[in-house]
């Protein structure tokens, strides 16, 4: 794997980049040779922030922790990419795709992952609303979405929370 290491508001010591090339290099037995793995270290206000992202064809596999000590949100972050990979492995498997990134003899190993379950459903009628009143609804719940009928278009839609207190709006597109 080759490893591209950039530092946001820190300087990539040698330490750090020993100590992550360490820790993915067990995820090695994963991929191919000349897979690109993104790593971004960042310091933002006393936390310690890591983001790894291993782009695929067609996917893309992501995770960010950040926590007090910049080795420990090394050991979240690889535990979280190693979780997405067996879980991409799985759907690659159950759709037999073809998984070019990934070594031919990880792809034969069985795997005893878990499945996704359902484990609350819930239904209720949805009103007919605008967003900006979704908004205060999702706000009222406490909620980070809110599923709504667009009063204007009579679609179902969803307005989400974002970072920095935004919000976002999902339409359907056919």
């Amino acid at each position: 794997m080759r490893y591209i290491m950039i530092g946001k508001n820190i300087e990539v010591t040698e330490g750090l980049k020993e100590a992550i090339e360490k820790k993915l290099d067990r995820l090695s037995k994963y991929f191919t040779e000349d897979t690109d793995v993104h790593v971004t270290f960042g310091v933002e206000k006393d936390r310690q922030k890591i983001e790894v992202t291993i782009p695929m064809k067609g996917s893309i596999i992501r995770a960010e922790q950040s926590s007090d000590d910049m080795y420990v949100s090394i050991d979240l972050v690889v535990d979280i990419i190693e979780r997405q990979v067996r879980k991409y492995k799985n759907k690659l498997i159950q759709k037999k795709q073809a998984g070019g990134f990934f070594q031919p003899t990880f792809l034969e190993e069985s795997t005893d992952d878990e499945e996704i379950k359902i484990f609350r459903s819930k239904r209720f009628a949805i009103k007919p609303m605008d967003a900006e009143e979704a908004c205060l609804q999702m706000e009222m719940l406490g909620h980070d979405f809110y599923v709504f009928r667009n009063v204007d278009t009579n679609e179902v839609n969803v307005v989400y929370k974002r970072k920095g207190h935004t919000y976002g709006l999902i339409e359907p597109e056919y």
